[in-house]
C-alpha cells in the first residue's frame, strides 16, 4: 500500500476492519512488551532457594524501571497524536518536525535518567521499600537494567510513531523481536550460566536493544511515511512545548504508576514484610498482563481518531471512541472477573512459596475489583489525547493516581492494616473511572468542532 493510500485508508476505510487491523498488533505488541518484566519475575520467582526474596527486590526496582519508561511516553504518546493531526491536516513536513523533536528530548533524558539513579541508587531502593535481606538483588537488576536505557527510551518512545502512521505491524515486530530474545535469553542467563538477577537483566538489556534498532531502521528507512531526519531534530521550542503539554498527561500516568508502587510497598513492608511486597509485585503484574490488550487497542485506534479529528471527519471520530469504549470496557470486565474467580492460578505462575499463594489468593479479588469498571476509563484517556485535549487527560491522569490512590494506599492501612493498602487501589478506580465517564459525556460534542482542531498548533 502507498503512502496516499495509507492516508486515504485512515480517512475512508471500513471502519471495523481498519479497527482489528490496526489493533490486533498493538495489542500483541503491549502483550509482549509487557512480558519483558513479567518473564524477568516469573523465572526470578523460581530461583531454586531465594526466589521469594529475589522477586521482592525486582519488586522494589520496579518503580524505578516504570519511571524510566514514563518519559518514552512522555514523548512517543504526546508528540505521535500530534504528528497524525498535522498529517490529518496535509502537513507532512511539521509532522516530520515534531518526530525529529521527540527523537531528541528521548536522546536528553536517558542521559539524565542515567546519571540520576545511579548516584542515588541505593538509597531510593531502601526508601521505596527493600530490606537488608532484599537491597542486593534490587540493586544488582537495576544497575545492569539502567545501562539499556537508551535502548528502552527509544524502542518504547519512537515506536508510538510508527503507529501513528499506520504501521502497527511494523511497531508489533519490534516488540515481538526484543520480547522472543528476552524469553529465549533469561533462562539461559538465569539459570544455565547461573547468573541469577543480573542475567534476567542483561537479557532485558540485549532484547530491548534488538527492538531499538528495528524501530530505528524503519524510521531512516524508504518505508516510513514519516522519518527521522537530523535537520528536523534541531530543537524548536514551539514544538517541544507542544509535544510537553500533550506528553505531561501519559507521564503522569506512567510515572504516578512508579509513586503507587513506592507508597504501597512501603505500606507493606510496614505492615506485613517482605512476602507482602512480594504479593503486590505478584498482583500488579496480572493487572498489568490484562489491562495491556486494552492498552494495546487504544493505542492502535488513536491515530484513527487523530488522522480524522485533523480531517475535521467527525461523524468518523465518533463512529471510532464509541466502538474503542464498548470493547475495552467489555473485555476489562470479563479478564478481571476471571482473575477475582481464580487467583490462585494466577499466583502459582509467579511461585511455589504456599504461603505466597495462599496470601495472593485471599488479597488478589479485593485488589482487582475495581477494573471491572476501569476499562471504560483506559478508552475515554486516550480518546481525550487523540483529539488533544492535554488539560482534561492531565486532570484524569492525576485523580486516580496523586488525588485518590496515594493518599488512600497512606491513610486506609491507618485503619485496617495491610488490607487497607489493598483497598485502596479499587476505591480509587471507580472513583476516577466514574468522574471520567462524566466529563467525556460533559465535553465531547463541544471538542468535536472546527474551532477545537484549529487551536491544535
Amino acid at each position: 500500500m502507498g503512502m496516499a493510500e495509507k492516508e486515504k485508508n485512515l480517512g475512508e476505510g471500513n471502519l471495523n476492519k481498519l479497527m482489528f487491523k490496526m489493533a490486533m498488533p498493538t495489542i500483541v505488541a503491549q502483550i509482549i512488551n509487557i512480558l519483558y518484566n513479567i518473564v524477568d519475575r516469573i523465572y526470578i520467582g523460581h530461583i531454586p532457594g531465594v526466589g521469594s526474596d529475589a522477586l521482592t527486590g525486582v519488586g522494589v526496582a520496579l518503580p524505578i524501571i516504570v519511571f524510566i519508561s514514563a518519559f518514552s511516553a512522555f514523548v512517543g504518546q504526546g508528540g505521535a497524536p500530534l504528528s497524525s493531526i498535522w498529517l490529518g491536516k496535509g502537513d507532512k513536513e511539521h509532522a516530520e518536525k515534531i518526530l525529529g523533536n521527540g527523537t531528541l528530548l528521548l536522546v536528553i533524558f536517558t542521559g539524565i535518567l542515567m546519571f540520576v539513579f545511579y548516584i542515588w541508587q541505593r538509597p531510593l531502593l531502601y526508601a521505596f521499600g527493600a530490606s537488608d535481606a532484599t537491597i542486593s538483588y534490587a540493586s544488582t537488576y537495576l544497575s545492569w537494567y539502567l545501562v539499556g536505557t537508551i535502548s528502552v527510551e527509544l524502542a518504547l518512545g519512537l515506536n508510538t510513531y510508527i503507529i501513528a502512521q499506520g504501521n502497527s505491524g511494523v511497531a508489533m515486530g519490534s516488540v515481538l523481536v526484543g520480547a522472543v530474545f528476552n524469553i529465549i535469553l533469561d533462562p539461559v542467563f538465569i539459570f544455565v550460566l547461573k547468573m541469577g538477577v543480573k542475567g534476567a537483566a542483561i537479557a532485558t538489556i540485549i532484547s530491548q536493544t534488538l527492538s531499538a534498532i528495528w524501530v530505528l531502521y524503519f524510521l531512516t528507512g524508504k518505508k516510513a511515511l514519516l522519518k527521522i531526519r537530523f535537520k528536523y531534530m534541531k530543537p524548536d521550542f514551539k514544538i517541544i512545548k507542544s509535544i510537553c503539554s500533550l506528553g505531561i498527561s501519559p507521564f503522569v500516568m506512567r510515572s504516578t504508576e512508579s509513586l503507587i508502587s513506592i507508597v504501597m510497598n512501603s505500606g507493606l513492608q510496614r505492615y506485613g514484610g517482605d512476602i507482602y511486597v512480594a504479593s503486590l509485585t505478584i498482583m500488579q503484574s496480572v493487572m498489568q498482563f490484562f489491562s495491556a490488550p486494552v492498552g494495546g487497542f487504544t493505542q492502535g485506534v488513536q491515530p484513527l481518531i487523530s488522522y480524522n479529528f485533523g480531517a475535521q471527519n467527525f461523524k468518523r471520530v465518533k463512529q471510532t471512541y464509541k466502538r474503542m469504549i464498548l470493547i475495552c470496557g467489555s473485555f476489562s470486565f470479563i479478564g478481571t472477573a476471571a482473575v477475582m474467580a481464580f487467583p490462585g492460578i494466577f499466583a502459582k505462575i509467579f511461585t511455589e512459596d504456599d504461603v505466597l499463594v495462599n496470601l495472593v489468593s485471599a488479597k488478589m479479588p479485593l485488589f482487582m475489583c475495581g477494573m471491572l469498571l476501569f476499562g471504560v476509563q483506559m478508552a475515554i484517556q486516550p480518546t481525550f489525547l487523540a483529539l488533544g485535549q492535554a488539560k482534561i487527560s492531565l486532570f484524569i491522569a492525576m485523580l486516580r493516581k496523586v488525588i485518590l490512590l496515594a493518599p488512600l494506599a497512606v491513610i486506609f492501612p491507618l485503619f485496617w492494616g495491610t488490607d487497607g493498602v489493598y483497598l485502596a487501589e479499587p476505591v480509587s478506580d471507580f472513583i476516577s473511572a466514574i468522574t471520567a465517564i462524566t466529563l467525556f459525556t460533559l465535553n465531547i460534542n463541544k471538542i468535536l468542532s472546527k474551532e477545537s482542531v484549529e487551536q491544535i498548533k
